[in-house]
């Protein structure tokens, strides 16, 4: 595996996506809780119809606990570039460096859900190269807020190379083991690059997925969007994905932060 060879191994990081479903306070035992975890990144999604709007909530994330926050992701579907733009600068800034931006297309439809004008593909990833230059520009020179990019073709897939701190994958639950590792492969042999993976099942339980995800069939065809639920096989499993693929952020539902916790205790900052 020669271009995993030049690949520097990174350290294990993992994120928690914790939207704000509950009662505030149960909420913030949730964000305190997970802090304590282990757990070096608090993220939100950006659905409007889940939760308060994700700035604020973020910035109540990063008063609660002294942890990392970001969104999960931004998206360019429902977002103009400079107003995301000057939130993500604004909070970096008041979170003294703790914010990192996810930022992607946004789902299939999703603005038109909402009673929003269509967005064309085109449109969508011109959005996300006009939000990471005008974040750059809010920066200067003394700021420099991570972003980290959800990709899925090849076009994003370019555009990620040229702007993007880290990169996750959109995979789809037909994506088996050997197909995601030659295209994370590819990807990653163009540019030494921070890989990230978004976990959507967790044994039999998904989590931001639909609720027909047929988790046996995942594990039937070697899916890498599931983990076991068993703690030394999720490691196992986790530390097989860096080793053979290069992931070494894993992003995964608040619902399973107390399962993988014993995970986190062992792999992260390895």
């Amino acid at each position: 595996m020669p271009d995993q060879a030049r690949r520097t191994t990174r350290a294990f990081r993992f994120g928690i996506v914790a939207p704000l479903t509950s009662d505030l306070p149960t909420w913030r035992d949730r964000v305190r809780r997970i802090a304590d975890s282990g757990y070096s990144t608090l993220l939100m999604p950006d659905v409007p119809t889940w939760q308060p709007a994700l700035g604020p909530t973020l910035a109540t994330a990063a008063a609660v606990a002294d942890l990392r926050i970001g969104s999960w992701v931004y998206a360019a579907a429902l977002r103009e570039s400079w107003s995301t733009a000057w939130e993500a600068h604004s909070l970096s800034v008041l979170t003294e460096g703790r914010f990192e931006m996810g930022i992607g297309a946004g789902r299939p439809g999703i603005e038109v859900e909402l009673g929003r004008p269509a967005v064309s593909p085109a449109e969508r990833r011109t959005r996300m190269r006009e939000t990471v230059a005008a974040l750059r520009t809010f920066d200067g020179p003394d700021l420099h807020t991570p972003v980290v990019m959800a990709v899925s073709g090849p076009k994003s897939q370019a555009l990620a190379l040229e702007v993007a701190d880290a990169v996750t994958f959109v995979l789809s639950p037909d994506d088996d083991r050997v197909e995601t590792t030659n295209r994370v492969r590819d990807f990653a042999g163009r540019r030494d690059i921070e890989l990230a993976q978004h976990v959507a099942a967790v044994g039999d339980a998904p989590f931001m997925a639909p609720p027909t995800l047929d988790t046996a069939a995942l594990r039937a065809a070697d899916s890498l969007v599931i983990l076991p639920s068993d703690p030394a096989a999720a490691a196992e499993e986790i530390e097989r994905r860096r080793e053979e693929i290069g992931l070494s952020y894993f992003v995964i539902g608040a619902d399973f932060a107390d399962t993988l916790a014993p995970v986190v205790a062992k792999l992260a900052g390895q």
